[in-house]
């Protein structure tokens, strides 16, 4: 049965959820009613009626999807044999009509039975092929760039893949071995070992990782797993943005954008297969309950009485979701102590709120008193009136520092990759005042103007804003507006070009009936945002100001074949700032220095040696050649160790006011001062302390001559 959706609301958020939906809610009929399809003809429904701008959903865009799905399923090509893409090739024009007319989902279940077939018979080549000492001696080589191989042609082809790949694993880890023997030597307990014991070490070490791995495949990667990368191989291949989320990973989402969750309050990390406690939050629930530490391995989860779960082998991200949930319920961790003993440790869960992730300041003190505030993410809880805005924080930042009598404000928005939009538009309201901030277009090229209506400025003196490649959305929106009116210096590297806006929809809200459990959502790109200036940010981003070589190079939405692509719309009437930034001034000093920095040499060195390493398709089974070459990319990369070793130390402290509030807990005491130390020896963050320098000499005249003039007035 097909369905009819109405036109999308104008919405103002960048991948959040409101409580408001975009569709409206409606009947829907399927049969059998299977949850699978339900959510297929769901999403390609939403797709075609609720996307910006909509692919066509034809025998292309399946096509498409078939690709994409094989790659996620089989990356490294040592899975499928090419009798089975012939198979599957047979079918890869189903999936249109799978979204769209109700048809079986063909697709998904030829190349699910196929996939759990192949990982059962590789699941049995492995521990074969890594039961026999490797030669290390003849000259072989590996293809590891798997657009320039194809699948094996037939079992024989595929174990020969898997050999290879294999022996290429263990001379990695031969290699390390013998390194570490090498550095051991003239120790007391030092013990020489063989090459042929070293081999042998080797290859069990493969062994246990390769036993975690297809644990995984085997236990976790279950066909509700295989199904949600199916339905992202579609939702994305229609635009990057635009995600199925089940319903764990949706709670997930929204708890990441809150800044705030329900849970234990311990911080885990996976090592060697196993969920291991690193630290406990003070004043969680898990510190209040007393009976988990630090080093103690989580083995099993279970939701209040419920069955548990074994986690062994879980990454930590997938483990944490299990253990978080509603606030009040009861979780069941089975716990090893670090002194052997098993337990069951319940717990209620309770609010935990992420301090890391909320905005902070910091004072920068040289030859102008500089204030610092860096921003993770722009974040907001959508759930709670009084929950978590940036916007909002970012004032209290502004005030915090004014008092301080800052002479200039860098804001850091590096690897900030978005968030809230209603809070950009606030945020830009806080340095200019009334005016457009940013303008969205929705399906049917319908644009809306977003303005900031507050008249007053929170802050008017000199302003840096620090972006990089990973800096996306909601930060490019920022550093756009205040650029176009000439209100700061942007400072860094070309931003990521992410362009759209996305809105989360609850499938449950589309649909009647029992599919046993929730359907999960979908995070729709239902927008377009453009600049003020009229050029969008999508694929080209924002170019700085003041240029910095970036490590992070090859990312950006410009590398993704499925992004929204560039264009323009007409510019929102605006008046730059009454005291434009010099701009071509702080551009020519920064490149003079940066031409004797030493630092930025080692780092451009570096990116050079990168794009090399990345452009090498084969490499060498060989020990020799395999160490020779190793030690000579090693000595070169090694060099951009000593980047920050080139940099005069920042003198930053963090404001009394906040090393008062935390005085009474030694755990945020030591995170704080952390914090602080990282960024005293940071290259970017030292240039863009030198360019407000420099901003704060051209400002101070011209702010002290108005003053007069004012005072004489």
């Amino acid at each position: 049965m097909r369905m009819k959706l109405k036109a999308i609301i104008p919405i103002l958020l960048l991948t959040v959820s409101v409580g408001v939906f975009a569709f409206s809610r409606f009947g829907y009929k399927i049969d059998p009613p299977g949850r699978y399809e339900a959510i297929i003809q769901l999403v390609g429904t939403i797709l075609k009626e609720g996307h910006y701008q909509p692919k066509p959903i034809d025998d292309a865009f399946s096509q498409a999807v078939a690709k994409k799905y094989l790659k996620i399923l089989d990356v490294e090509k040592k899975f499928f044999l090419q009798s089975d893409i012939e198979k599957i090739n047979a079918v890869d024009k189903h999936i249109d009509n799978e979204l769209l007319d109700a048809a079986p989902l063909e697709f998904f279940a030829t190349t699910n039975e196929i996939i759990k077939k192949r990982i059962a018979e590789a699941g049995a080549l492995y521990p074969e092929i890594l039961a026999k000492p490797f030669d290390f001696n003849t000259n072989e080589k590996i293809t590891l760039d798997v657009d320039a191989i194809n699948f094996p042609k037939d079992e024989a082809d595929r174990k020969e893949a898997w050999r290879k790949m294999l022996k290429y694993r263990t001379l990695e880890k031969l290699t390390e071995l013998q390194d570490i023997q090498e550095k051991s030597k003239g120790k007391a307990d030092f013990k020489a070992k063989s090459d042929k014991e070293l081999e042998a070490e080797a290859r069990e070490k493969v062994l246990k990782v390769y036993d975690r791995y297809f644990d995984r495949l085997k236990n976790k990667m279950n066909d509700d797993e295989r199904f949600s990368m199916f339905v992202n191989a579609i939702t994305t291949t229609m635009d990057p943005h635009t995600d199925y989320m089940p319903p764990a990973d949706k709670r997930y989402f929204q708890e990441q954008m809150a800044g705030k969750f329900y849970g234990i309050g311990a911080q885990l990390k996976e090592e060697d297969g196993r969920i291991k406690i690193v630290s406990i939050v003070t004043g969680s629930p898990s510190w209040k309950q007393g009976q988990l530490k630090a080093d103690d391995v989580i083995l099993k989860v279970a939701q209040g009485d419920k069955e548990p779960v074994d986690i062994t082998g879980f990454a930590s991200e997938d483990a944490v979701k299990l253990i978080r949930g509603a606030q009040g319920t009861e979780v069941r961790l089975t716990v090893k102590s670090t002194d052997g003993t098993v337990k069951t440790v319940a717990i209620i869960r309770d609010e935990i709120v992420l301090d890391e992730t909320f905005a902070k300041s910091a004072i920068i003190n040289g030859s102008h008193k500089i204030g610092y505030i860096y921003l993770p993410e722009f974040y907001a809880d959508f759930n709670d009136r009084n929950g978590a805005s940036c916007a909002e924080d970012i004032e209290k930042e502004i005030k915090k520092l004014k008092a301080e009598n800052v002479d200039g404000i860098i804001l850091d928005l590096r690897f900030n990759s978005g968030g809230s939009l209603p809070d950009v538009v606030k945020m830009a309201g806080l340095f200019v005042p009334e005016g457009p901030v940013v303008q969205v277009r929705a399906r049917g090229n319908d644009v809306q103007v977003l303005r900031d209506r507050d008249k007053n400025v929170q802050y008017d003196g000199p302003l840096a804003i620090m972006v990089n490649e990973y800096s996306a959305s909601a930060s490019e929106i920022l550093a756009a507006a205040l650029q176009d009116y000439k209100r700061a210096v942007i400072i860094g590297s070309n931003t990521f070009g992410k362009g759209s806006v996305q809105r989360i929809l609850e499938l449950d809200n589309f649909v009647k009936g029992d599919f046993g459990g929730s359907l999960g959502g979908l995070k729709l790109t239902v927008q377009k945002f453009y600049r003020i200036n009229g050029g969008s940010t999508q694929l080209k981003g924002v170019a700085p100001d003041v240029t910095l070589p970036d490590p992070y190079y090859e990312t950006g939405e410009r590398k993704d074949p499925d992004a929204l692509k560039w264009d323009e719309i007409p510019k929102a009437g605006y008046t730059t700032w009454n005291d434009p930034v010099d701009v071509n001034t702080l551009r020519k000093n920064s490149e003079k220095r940066m031409a004797n920095n030493e630092s930025f040499k080692i780092i451009n060195d570096n990116i050079s040696m990168l794009k090399k390493l990345d452009e090498q398709k084969t490499y060498p089974l060989n020990i020799t050649a395999f160490k020779a070459e190793q030690k000579s990319n090693t000595a070169a990369l090694k060099k951009y160790d000593n980047a920050n070793d080139k940099v005069n130390p920042l003198n930053m402290n963090a404001l009394k006011v906040d090393l008062d509030r935390i005085a009474g807990d030694s755990s945020k005491l030591a995170r704080s001062k952390e914090w602080v130390n990282l960024r005293t020896k940071d290259p970017y963050l030292n240039e863009a302390v030198n360019v407000m320098n420099d901003l704060i000499g051209i400002s101070l005249p011209k702010m002290k001559s108005n003053n007069l003039m004012s005072t004489k007035n």
